[in-house]
């Protein structure tokens, strides 16, 4: 299994449909797509019974953590998928994750005795009785830049569901944006270029703070409470 360790910083952007395409067409001259480019992304996000780690999250402390499994498309079984420990601390994010299979996902920390393994084995033990809770869905495009380690993406048709939780039922889901919305988000460990702040003004575009398993979870604990979805979307 190999191991993969990002810091970054990363800022994410709600837009309209115009907006996120005139974004795409600024940040396509500019860079190229990289390696995944068009893709259907899952990921899966592990939580408590008590809902420890999304309800901390959206406390917004200095510094939360998040373990979740990544796929590209639909799973046959034989595809890789990554088990993730994402931390952010003074919105620098740290990602750490692993390659495996999907029916490996559960043993992993037993089986890996890598720094990272090790380290997912004490997140499983610290946090007890980690479980599948909510499944995100979305279509990426992604950009990245030849010379540095600038990555640009475009969601759209963000959804969710919270059954069926693996990579192999299907890529359905409720929606969780208004039709058109793109979730833009800029990933680097350096400046943001000019040319890409330049881009954005032009556009109108301003940084905002979203979490789509923080959206989700929202919007299903509204449901189940009866209340109203209290988290509106301001483009």
């Amino acid at each position: 299994m190999s191991d993969f360790v990002f810091m970054r910083y990363e800022m994410k952007y709600l837009c309209s449909e115009e907006q996120g395409l005139a974004l795409m067409r600024g940040v396509d001259s500019h860079m190229q797509k990289d390696p995944h480019g068009e893709s259907t992304i899952q990921s899966l996000y592990f939580d408590t019974d008590a809902d420890d780690l999304i309800l901390a999250s959206l406390d917004k402390p200095k510094y939360k953590e998040k373990l979740r499994a990544r796929c590209y498309g639909l799973n046959d079984g034989e595809k890789d998928v990554f088990l993730e420990m994402k931390r952010k601390m003074n919105g620098i994010v740290y990602k750490r994750r692993v390659r495996c299979k999907e029916k490996d996902i559960g043993s992993i920390s037993k089986d890996d005795f890598s720094q990272i393994g090790r380290e997912l084995k004490y997140f499983y033990s610290f946090y007890d009785s980690l479980y599948p809770k909510m499944l995100i869905l979305y279509d990426r495009t992604a950009f990245a830049d030849r010379d540095s380690d600038l990555r640009v993406t475009f969601d759209r048709n963000v959804r969710y569901r919270t059954e069926d939780l693996n990579f192999h039922t299907s890529l359905e889901g409720e929606s969780l944006l208004p039709d058109g919305c793109f979730l833009v988000e800029i990933k680097t460990g350096v400046a943001v270029p000019l040319w890409l702040c330049r881009l954005l003004a032009e556009n109108a575009v301003n940084k905002t703070s979203f979490s789509k398993y923080g959206r989700a979870f929202i919007k299903e604990r509204d449901r189940k409470t009866g209340e109203q979805n209290h988290v509106s979307i301001t483009l």
